[in-house]
């Protein structure tokens, strides 16, 4: 069972949630942080990433960043930016980006089920950005971005929140890069009731994206000795079915000593290539090279596919063990410097600008992994490879805020 509380959370004023609400911390250098809050002091990046408003030398990791975030957090609050509900509430989340719109829960999620793994996980997290968000979370004693979460999609909640979406949202605002973000309040009883009693039915939840911010509350979770005020962390959870996930793609710093007609050799024994083909893979196993200032439309042979583990048939996967690592000597993209990773957002415009430049000599665009195949994998208890997803639209900090 999925057990989802409610919770007062901290909320931007309505008419100030456009300067106050941002991205999250993770999404951003600390230079594009600054020059995205410049002129801003109401701006959530004074406490997602507070080293902007400190010497640029400072260490981001030192005591001094997280007394800043202290300090811009306190002064949101104090200046009634920032605003507690009076009483623990669910809220609806709706995020409008072109022609997609997702629509989420918020609500206060179990740290106990995530210790238990009801809560299922498909990424390792790194020690150095857990310690992070668990200082972060100790110094201002609240969670201030939302863990995405998914599950099965149930017709009984998906009629509930079309039904309270046809209300006024309380909050309403089209943000810089055209997503409009919307939030409704779930105040009574009854409907509290309702959704606490249809999560419970739903076996399980899953991460999407913000492993390590759960991951850290579940830590400051253990650390109180199970409090009850910090047993819970904060989750926009939405319907499998209205998922977007965009491609991770690659980029590569060099051809490992080959030249580019030996690398095309070389890949011809793993693709049937197609010369000029798509630049964007239109389905599974399809893959975009682009090397010399041109596209090349790759399709995995089918016995390399040719496996039931939910983990080894993803793209990334095969991509990584019969290309990367024979092809390119890149063993452990985790830690190699000699690959990069780009979202795909920024499209492959980004990736011929990356390539074309020379900072980077070839390109290998993906086709999004499914959220089925991410639920699969969870489920089987697996690991997906680094950077395997990239979900869009992000969801907004502040927007909502957890205090503990």
């Amino acid at each position: 069972m999925a057990i989802l509380k409610p919770f007062p959370a901290l909320r931007p004023k309505p008419e100030l949630a456009a300067k106050i609400c941002e991205l999250p911390y993770d999404v951003m250098s600390s230079a594009e942080a600054k020059h995205m809050a410049e002129g801003n002091p109401l701006s959530f990046l004074r406490v997602s990433k507070p080293e902007i408003d400190l010497p640029d030398i400072t260490n981001v990791y030192s005591q001094a960043v997280y007394d800043q975030a202290r300090k811009s957090f306190s002064r949101l609050i104090d200046e009634g930016a920032l605003k507690q509900d009076p009483q623990p509430c669910f809220y609806l989340y709706r995020q409008v980006m072109g022609g997609h719109v997702q629509v989420g829960l918020v609500a206060a999620a179990s740290c106990q089920e995530y210790l238990e793994d009801i809560i299922k996980k498909h990424e390792f997290t790194r020690p150095d950005k857990e310690d992070d968000r668990v200082r972060h979370i100790e110094v201002l004693n609240s969670q201030t971005g939302p863990v995405f979460l998914t599950y099965r999609a149930n017709p009984a909640i998906d009629e509930l929140v079309a039904r309270k979406i046809e209300e006024k949202p309380e909050i309403d605002f089209t943000a810089k890069d055209g997503v409009r973000h919307s939030a409704w309040v779930i105040s009574d009883k009854e409907t509290i009731d309702f959704i606490q009693a249809e999560f419970a039915r739903i076996p399980n939840l899953y991460i999407a994206d913000g492993h390590h911010r759960s991951a850290a509350a579940a830590r400051v979770y253990k650390a109180r000795g199970g409090a009850s005020n910090s047993g819970t962390f904060l989750t926009v959870i939405f319907p499998h079915n209205q998922m977007q996930i965009l491609p991770y793609n690659r980029v590569l710093k060099d051809l490992n000593g080959n030249t580019p007609s030996q690398v095309l050799e070389k890949l011809d024994a793993v693709f049937i290539i197609k010369e000029g083909g798509h630049s964007k893979p239109t389905r599974k196993h399809e893959v975009g090279f682009y090397i010399g200032k041109k596209w090349y439309e790759l399709h995995f042979r089918p016995h390399f596919a040719a496996t039931k583990d939910p983990v080894e048939k993803l793209d990334v996967t095969l991509l990584q063990k019969f290309v990367l690592a024979p092809i390119f000597a890149i063993d452990d993209p985790r830690t190699s410097t000699r690959i990069g990773f780009v979202g795909g957002i920024r499209g492959v415009a980004e990736l011929e600008k990356l390539v074309d430049s020379g900072e980077y000599a070839c390109a290998f665009s993906m086709f999004p992994t499914s959220i089925e195949d991410l639920m699969s994998i969870a489920d089987a208890g697996g690991i997906m490879p680094p950077k395997s997803t990239w979900f869009e639209p992000k969801l907004r900090d502040a927007m909502f805020c957890h205090m503990i």
